[in-house]
């Protein structure tokens, strides 16, 4: 506790003096900024706690305003695990796209089975009616019908011819 008094109080000594200036754009004196400070007081503490490079810690109740409201962000503890914040969007980034490359790798899957699915049933269909228009039978009636083919059934069945060596 005592060490987080010590922080804040070394940290008020880092307050950032800014030099003011007059309407002209030239800077004041000390007599002048002294002349400046009694008519506006609260302008000068306001730039000073602006200026100021510690930071008042969040209070204890979170609400949704605050959050909403970005005050959450500028909490020291955020600040710090920012790396941790960026790894983290980093990966979810990464498990949506390769989510959506897996989708679409699905997709093209789907397609190209129900394309083999088609192409077999036209293999199928082909391969029954060339079998059925060169079976033995078809040909020899396709030749009785053929009346210029010089092609005719044979009478005698066929033989085998021996020849010696």
């Amino acid at each position: 506790m005592t060490e987080q008094k010590d922080d804040i109080r070394q940290e008020e000594e880092f307050i950032v003096e800014i030099p003011m200036e007059d309407e002209a754009g030239s800077e004041v004196s000390d007599a002048q900024e002294s002349e400046a400070a009694d008519e506006v007081p609260t302008f000068k503490s306001a730039i000073r706690e602006q200026a100021r490079e510690d930071e008042v810690p969040l209070s204890a109740n979170q609400t949704l305003r605050k959050i909403l409201g970005g005050d959450i962000l500028s909490a020291t503890k955020i600040r710090r695990q920012i790396g941790l914040i960026l790894l983290i969007f980093a990966f979810i980034i990464l498990y949506i796209s390769n989510r959506y490359s897996c989708q679409k790798y699905m997709i093209e899957i789907d397609r190209l089975n129900t394309e083999l699915k088609s192409a077999k049933y036209k293999a199928l269909s082909s391969g029954s009616q060339l079998t059925q228009k060169t079976r033995g039978s078809r040909i020899m009636q396709v030749l009785k019908e053929s009346k210029d083919s010089s092609l005719h059934i044979p009478q005698q069945p066929a033989y085998l011819i021996e020849v010696p060596q």
